[in-house]
């Protein structure tokens, strides 16, 4: 059964799923199977339900990335470098609000020349930012999570 992790608490190394049955189950960090992911809320994972808890679980890495798009870091980097300017890469990345931040002060703001510049240097920033993270950091904070600037 496929669900997410709501909450996991790294002392006690249990939390609590969400199954897409609409139940809870308890689980215990000692029933991932595999590579031991980083767990983290919200996550996607694969499980045998048995009662109320949860085993035998997997990563789901095929639900996350149906759930939030499989965005390369490579491909935001190179939007920030060469569309950066117009906030190309903050709507790559789902961050709208940013996105149209950046594309007014790129456009409109280019006619007090200081906004237009801000955003070409935040993007150039952006851009060594995302390249020199790893993946699975910029799919954390990037893709996963709320994180818009730098």
């Amino acid at each position: 059964m496929l669900g997410r992790i709501l909450t996991y608490d790294y002392r006690r190394k249990n939390g609590i799923i969400s199954g897409e049955d609409g139940d809870r189950y308890d689980f215990i960090g000692g029933e991932f199977r595999g590579e031991l992911p980083t767990l983290r809320v919200g996550a996607s994972v694969d499980f045998k339900p048995h009662d109320e808890i949860a085993t035998d679980i997997y990563l789901s890495v095929h639900a996350a990335q149906g759930a939030t798009g499989n965005k390369d870091k490579i491909v935001a980097a190179l939007l920030a470098f060469f569309l950066g300017g117009l906030g190309i890469h903050k709507f790559y990345l789902g961050k709208t609000s940013a996105g149209v931040i950046m594309l007014l002060m790129g456009t409109i703001g280019w006619l007090l020349i200081l906004p237009g510049l801000a955003v070409c240097i935040i993007a150039f920033i952006e851009f060594i930012i995302y390249l020199t993270k790893s993946d699975q950091d910029f799919h954390d904070q990037y893709v996963l999570g709320n994180k818009a600037w730098f």
